[in-house]
């Protein structure tokens, strides 16, 4: 999902098609995480996820990722997290701090991702309902959802907020400019 979100998102080459196949990832993803979850055997399900998944490579193979992969690196770097899971563990956090140059864009993700859960309000509303969900996802899939639960010391932190800035070929594509603190920021925010 943090592929097509960002796809959708991307500061500089976000356009429509990237933007088709961000939705249309996102629609499969959303729909069937938790089933795919559940129920492995479920073969529908896990074939939406499959071609979720290629739709939303092929949405950021045309609009890069951002912020997220960039502080997601170090995770996976230093202590061996799985990309999703890296994605997913800064993911709410990253969406938290873009929120104000991104707002309309998650506003138009949150009907695809929450469906008959959103509730009726204004494109701000609707973005802060898209954060809230994505703050709860990974607990309801059985992820850990904070960066002290998957083996991240605190004392690490700044450590990993300047190495997430080495990666200024993801961070150019942010809605919003990140500096060190921000990420040192992010960090703490999601541990």
């Amino acid at each position: 999902m943090v592929h097509a979100i960002e796809a959708y998102t991307s500061a500089l080459k976000k356009n429509p098609l990237s933007d088709l196949l961000a939705r249309e990832a996102l629609r499969l993803l959303a729909g069937n995480l938790e089933e795919a979850v559940r129920n492995g055997g479920n073969r529908e399900a896990r074939q939406a996820m499959l071609l979720g998944a290629c739709l939303a490579g092929q949405a950021f193979a045309n609009a890069p990722v951002a912020a997220v992969h960039a502080l997601a690196y170090p995770l996976g770097g230093h202590f061996h997290i799985p990309h999703g899971l890296s994605n997913a563990l800064v993911l709410p956090h990253v969406l938290r701090f873009n929120v104000d140059a991104a707002a309309t864009h998650y506003g138009e993700l949150a009907p695809i991702v929450l469906g008959a859960r959103l509730r009726q309000g204004d494109p701000a509303t609707y973005a802060e309902q898209l954060i809230e969900e994505f703050g709860q996802l990974s607990a309801r899939v059985g992820l850990p959802t904070r960066l002290r639960d998957a083996g991240v010391p605190e004392h690490m932190l700044a450590q990993l907020a300047k190495e997430a800035m080495l990666q200024q070929r993801l961070l150019v594509n942010n809605p919003r400019e990140v500096s060190e603190a921000d990420a040192l920021a992010i960090y703490q925010a999601a541990y």
